[in-house]
């Protein structure tokens, strides 16, 4: 299975990620992403924090408008930062290959347990 690339040219590594460290070991290097983007005194993801690490991931060259537009998408209960569970939740949405690949393993285990009345 390959990475998949958009039309900005970003490559989507989340799903090669996911075939060679399985699921925990994907889980746990979102989590050591998160570590290397949060700000440590607060435990989340500010915009602060966000410009100053994002080039420790490649993203230096983000204007300020994309780093906001990110914590945007990302901040579910509107507090304008990013905590764990939602800077994991937005890498698997900005994924499409992997949420296609997680929506067929749901689809396949609901079939399973003989749910299919839900799909």
């Amino acid at each position: 299975m390959a990475a998949s690339k958009d039309q900005c040219g970003f490559q989507d590594l989340l799903p090669l990620m996911a075939e060679k460290l399985g699921g925990d070991g994907l889980i746990g290097e979102l989590c050591n992403g998160f570590q290397l983007l949060m700000d440590s005194d607060k435990g989340v993801i500010t915009f602060e924090s966000l410009k100053k690490n994002s080039a420790l991931l490649g993203l230096q060259d983000l204007c300020d408008e994309d780093l906001y537009g990110m914590l945007r998408e990302g901040d579910f209960d509107g507090d304008g930062a990013l905590n764990q569970m939602e800077f994991c939740v937005l890498m698997f949405r900005l994924s499409p290959e992997l949420m296609e690949q997680s929506q067929f393993l749901l689809e396949e285990a609901l079939r399973l347990e003989g749910f299919q009345d839900l799909l």
